[in-house]
């Protein structure tokens, strides 16, 4: 059992518009639901879901709209959440941006695809690419004898178009994998070799990947994607030397996924155009790519300088791009000079830190920026620590966990060749190191 109606409300609670798919919840009941999320704000207990006698309202906020399903006992709370979000996802790449004036301004087409994304309670076509075939930002005219319905939905394959046509058939597959890292401060501040056991320890280390096509193939194709799974690896009795052993795995539709559980084939039918086929994480002990060392010191309470050095990490062939340190300093400094042996440092006063960028920085080099700052010559308690550096970087032609694609096969009845291109990226999340 899934959502009986569902809601568009304004940030006071009022509807804006809904849609019964039901009719076994009176729609008057939606007058409940602010009084009791402004009751649940107020004892500081604010729950997803809220009840009212038999009545269950399971809702999100998204900028200044509240979407809210109402159900009765024995719903499928995840199937309803993952309902409302696909819907936010829908509207969004419909309008640019999901609010109240967006709603307001497209009130007859919202109506349509609230029509069409659930059916007598049970999600139906959420594929935003579909549903534009025949639901448009013009409006629809309908034609007497023509069926409105593309038949991409009735297909099996609801996420794809019969008939495409390419003259040039290809796909672009990305790997692109973000690191998560928390590192503990040294034991002292001062400069010493750069290992992670020697001047602080990892707190928090992850590995978040994706991968995501680009495809530009005429027909109806069924492509096979091969990695160095190491389930895989160990079924077929290979080596796990050069293998990675994914967590997490999450695909798209498309795939089929009783051919991936039985030997672990990545088999699919993709979508016309841009998608992420699949996500994964690990969790691994991961060596900080970039490593990152600050000494600070204060002078009569007049002034700080603080130095820092950066040193790559990673392979000598490779080379981070667009690298941002961002370096925390007192609220109270003035007067910044800045000293660097390679890009360019500034002072962004409105968020407490320097921030020296790189543009190119090679893996195994090593840069040192210096700043003095100026203080007051009252000193400042410092109540709190100091934050965190934080830094951000990409690096192309790279994979932290080693992640390779072995294997592209495109098979499309009419026997076309087709070119897939494959692009490895790797790049900083949430990538921070403590300081003393």
């Amino acid at each position: 059992m899934s959502a009986s109606a569902v809601f568009i409300l304004d940030v006071k609670g009022k509807p804006l518009i809904s849609r019964n798919y039901k009719g076994d919840v009176a729609m008057s009941e939606i007058e409940h639901f602010m009084p009791l999320l402004m009751q649940q704000e107020e004892e500081g207990a604010l729950a997803p879901l809220l009840s009212h006698g038999r009545v269950h309202f399971l809702w999100i906020k998204h900028s200044n709209l509240y979407l809210v399903a109402t159900t009765l006992k024995n719903a499928n709370a995840s199937l309803v959440y993952s309902f409302l979000y696909k819907t936010v996802e829908v509207f969004s790449e419909y309008f640019k941006e999901l609010e109240e004036e967006s709603i307001r301004d497209n009130f007859v087409i919202v109506y349509e695809l609230l029509d069409e994304l659930m059916d007598f309670g049970f999600p139906q076509t959420t594929d935003s690419k579909i549903l534009q075939e025949y639901i448009t930002q013009q409006g629809n005219k309908l034609e007497t004898g023509k069926s409105r319905v593309p038949p991409t939905v009735t297909n099996a394959v609801s996420w794809r178009s019969e008939g495409i046509k390419y003259k040039k058939n290809e796909v672009f597959i990305d790997v692109i994998e973000s690191v998560n890292l928390l590192v503990s401060p040294p034991p002292s501040l001062a400069w010493r070799q750069h290992q992670v056991n020697a001047n602080g320890s990892v707190l928090l280390s992850e590995i978040v990947g994706t991968i995501k096509l680009k495809v530009f193939l005429s027909g109806m194709p069924e492509l096979r994607l091969g990695l160095n799974d190491r389930v895989l690896f160990e079924l077929t009795g290979r080596s796990k030397n050069k293998s990675v052993e994914l967590e997490d795995v999450k695909f798209h539709q498309c795939v089929r996924l009783s051919r991936f559980d039985n030997d672990r084939t990545i088999s699919f039918i993709p979508p016309d155009g841009d998608f992420e086929l699949m996500s994964y994480r690990l969790s691994t002990q991961v060596k900080p790519l970039i490593w990152i060392e600050s000494v600070i010191e204060k002078f009569s309470h007049s002034r700080v300088e603080i130095m820092v050095k950066a040193k790559g990490q990673f392979k000598k062939q490779s080379v981070a791009n667009g690298v941002e340190i961002s370096v925390p300093v007192p609220s109270d400094a003035d007067s910044p000079k800045f000293k660097t042996s390679v890009g360019s440092a500034k002072y962004v006063p409105e968020k407490n830190v320097v921030i020296w960028s790189i543009k190119s920085f090679p893996g195994g080099k090593e840069y040192l920026m210096r700043a003095h700052f100026g203080l007051p010559s009252v000193e400042k308690e410092e109540v709190e620590g100091r934050p965190p550096i934080g830094v951000k970087f990409e690096i192309p032609y790279f994979t932290v966990s080693g992640i390779q694609v072995r294997y592209m096969k495109i098979i499309e009845k009419s026997g076309y060749q087709a070119l897939p291109w494959v692009r490895y990226i790797t790049q900083s999340g949430d990538y921070q190191l403590r300081t003393s």
